[in-house]
């Protein structure tokens, strides 16, 4: 055929050399585009044989060619003129009359692989294709991943060029293994993620896919600096070895900063901070030699905002210089204040009108220990104590917790007064509410058989209190600080000396109820003893042993999860006037997200906004009892008040030995601050009241049970939540106003 390039034409093209798929093909220097002595491009050359027609002389594949003739070229121009440079030619192209893949004759897959092949090329038998192009032949069939190794050998024949692509193919995979063997990806991820690879011809393509998926399994983890590479050997057998990085942790650094975020100050000195470094450090998880999780130091910075001592944490992953893969963590620490004085003044049943005063450092010597000073004076009483905490006793690998606290107080007990102002007990109508000291018994009176007559001074019963206790806190985490245990075991000590007096001081042993007059007649059951053994003073010694249990996913203002709280405490006689009994009590809490109510705007989101619906129907059932027969009065049970039967003043409802508690209450959002509750409580003391000597709450007429309905709103302030609440008690037109801070569970 006319027109088709001889062998002579071809090997100019082609090049001496066989193309592979990893040497560059170099041109022999006789091919030379700018040789001078070639012909002009028109004319042919004088030996070129017909196109149709083999060279006699044509040498075996196998064999090198005959020196190639050279290519036509268009002559430079021969002016005197200064020579230009001669325009790029166009690469000449020969037809391809064949192609065949050779190599793969006794593989299991020789038909895959062939096609595999075939669809890489664009060299095709009819086609013209230029040296350029059958290079990128090459690249294509070996960037299809199923071979070690591909040349292409061209043969002359007599309709034109025949292509025999060799190739080299990858073995069968059997294994994958990975380096170093220590790794956090499980062996049955590997497994899984190449079983549909084994058995089967390994292709380098389908090997970065599924290393990828592997690199995608570190990252959800959240090992974010782990790389996978390789392969870094192939085996025959069908082996692949891959090299793993994961990245590790090397140290963590405490830097301290200013509030602008600079470390250091107008002098370039670096920031000083107050905190201990190790007060940082010991709340991160990850430790030298440990492999980085982003979800980890995640946590570990929440634990670090936890403390409360810091108002921004910034964090820095610095590289090892020459050691690819390891990292330290610097953290940016940015503190706040930790030293606090606020005053104010405040109103209680117990103090009435009081005023109140705080001074507190929460990151005392930098130890994170908390040293607190309350003072609160009031019409009725006062209040003093200094309370000393440390969240977590230094290298303690349980995280265990101590608080100490020393108190004074001095205060009126609900349990000896009714916000009534009349009563009626046994058919005798009071026209007190609340329980007077008697200054003096003047023993029976012979007019009234049962009466007694006694002195009083109409002051109402104070009982000061003045003691100490210490608790240990320790979460049930198997010794592992930062797992989120939601067991917890306390334990605590305490004593304290109990005195009931009058407003001046004076102490008394007995109260009355029902006096009119100083002196009176009244019956000898409504004069009792207000401590134990009748004596103006009690020692109480005790040990309670309790535990916790929580789940809540918010501690503040929980929408799901359970809580609940039991403990014992016993009560040790230390002396004659010091009593021995129990005290037993409990109380769970459950949560369950709704969404009924859709006032706030948050429950209505719009597209692409996230939904802030914080709705919960809340349950919580209390109950509790005292073991023994030597109780003080003022150890009874008291129900109503705001944390309590809400429709009822405090302790205004029953003061009992046994009592139990019910609450349902429906919480939903109404502004970004402001939130509405509706609920329902109910207690009882099992009618107790008789149980506790002198019976306090049967002579001032409580009930000792009821219930009260009641809705109320909750603001949150930068002081926490305060409530505004109104309930009925027993569905009746008595209703009480309730003010309080926090939710009431």
């Amino acid at each position: 055929m006319a027109g088709l390039l001889s062998l002579k034409d071809v090997w100019p093209l082609m090049g001496a050399a066989l193309l592979s798929a990893t040497p560059a093909l170099a041109q022999p220097a006789s091919q030379q585009v700018d040789n001078p002595s070639a012909e002009p491009a028109t004319q042919a050359p004088a030996t070129q044989a017909p196109a149709t027609q083999a060279p006699a002389t044509q040498a075996p594949a196998s064999q090198a060619p005959e020196p190639a003739q050279p290519i036509p070229q268009t002559p430079f121009p021969t002016q005197a003129a200064p020579v230009a440079e001669p325009a790029a030619k166009a690469e000449p192209k020969v037809l391809i009359a064949e192609v065949a893949i050779e190599g793969l004759q006794d593989h299991p897959e020789r038909e895959r692989l062939e096609l595999a092949a075939y669809a890489a090329m664009a060299a095709t038998p009819g086609s013209r294709v230029t040296r350029n192009e059958l290079q990128t032949d090459l690249s294509a069939i070996y960037a299809s991943g199923w071979f070690s190794d591909v040349r292409i050998q061209p043969v002359d024949g007599p309709l034109g060029v025949r292509l025999v692509v060799v190739v080299v193919a990858n073995p069968v995979l059997q294994q994958v293994k990975l380096d170093p063997a220590d790794l956090k990806l499980p062996e049955q991820v590997v497994k899984d993620t190449f079983a549909a690879d084994y058995g089967k011809t390994l292709n380098l393509n389908t090997l970065q896919t599924r290393m990828q998926e592997l690199q995608r399994w570190y990252a959800d983890q959240g090992y974010s600096l782990a790389r996978i590479t390789g392969p870094s050997r192939v085996s025959p057998e069908g082996v692949v070895e891959l090299l793993v990085r994961q990245g590790t942790v090397e140290g963590v650094e405490v830097q301290f900063l200013n509030k602008e975020g600079s470390a250091t100050n107008d002098k370039g000195e670096p920031i000083r901070g107050k905190t201990k470094p190790w007060v940082v450090t010991r709340e991160v998880s990850l430790r030298p030699g440990q492999v980085f999780n982003r979800r980890e130091l995640e946590e570990d910075i929440k634990r670090i905002y936890g403390t409360g001592l810091f108002s921004d944490v910034k964090v820095t992953l610095k590289p090892v210089p020459a050691e690819p893969g390891k990292v330290v963590i610097v953290l940016g620490i940015v503190e706040q204040s930790s030293g606090s004085l606020s005053g104010g003044l405040g109103y209680s049943q117990s103090q009435g009108v009081f005023g109140q005063i705080q001074l507190q450092d929460s990151n005392l010597f930098g130890r994170a220990w908390d040293l607190g000073t309350n003072i609160s004076y009031g019409q009725y009483g006062g209040l003093g104590d200094i309370t000393f905490t440390d969240p977590w006793i230094k290298d303690n690998k349980y995280r265990t917790s101590f608080r100490a606290r020393f108190f004074f107080s001095r205060e009126v007990p609900q349990l000896f007064q009714n916000e009534n102002n009349s009563f009626t007990y046994e058919l005798q109508n009071f026209n007190g509410s609340d329980f007077d000291v008697v200054t003096d018994r003047l023993g029976p009176d012979p007019a009234i058989p049962g009466n007694e007559r006694v002195r009083t001074n109409f002051d109402t019963v104070a009982i000061q209190r003045i003691g100490a206790n210490v608790q240990f806190v320790r979460p049930l985490n198997g010794g592992n600080p930062y797992k989120k245990a939601p067991w917890s075991l306390i334990l605590s000590f305490g004593g304290q000396e109990v005195t009931p007096m009058d407003f001046s001081g004076s102490k008394y042993s007995y109260g009355v109820v029902g006096a009119a007059t100083s002196p009176d007649s009244v019956p000898a059951n409504q004069i009792i003893c207000l401590a134990f053994n009748c004596a103006s003073e009690n020692q109480l010694v005790s040990f309670r042993v309790g535990a916790t249990y929580s789940t809540l996913n918010d501690p503040r203002n929980p929408t799901k999860g359970n809580f609940l709280s039991i403990g014992t405490e016993q009560f040790i006689s230390v002396g004659e006037n010091s009593p021995t009994f129990n005290r037993v009590r409990g109380s769970f809490t459950h949560y369950i997200p709704v969404e009924w109510l859709k006032i706030f705007k948050g429950c209505r989101p719009k597209p692409g906004e996230t939904k802030d619906c914080k709705q919960a129907l809340a349950f919580q059932v209390s109950a509790g009892s005292l073991v023994g027969s030597d109780i003080p009065p003022y150890e009874a049970f008291c129900l109503g008040g705001g944390n309590s039967v809400r429709g009822y003043y405090d302790c205004d409802l029953g003061v009992g030995k046994s009592f139990a508690e019910a609450t349902i209450e429906y919480r939903f959002p109404i502004f970004s601050i402001i939130s509405g509750e509706i609920f329902f409580d109910a207690g009882t003391t099992f009618g107790s009241q008789a149980d506790i000597p002198g019976n306090p709450g049967g002579l001032l007429g409580k009930k000792g049970e009821g219930y009260s309905p009641g809705v109320g709103l909750i603001v949150t302030t930068p002081v926490g939540p305060l409530r505004l609440e109104v309930a009925t008690q027993d569905f009746s037109s008595d209703w009480r106003f309730n003010l309080g801070v926090g939710w009431k569970f």
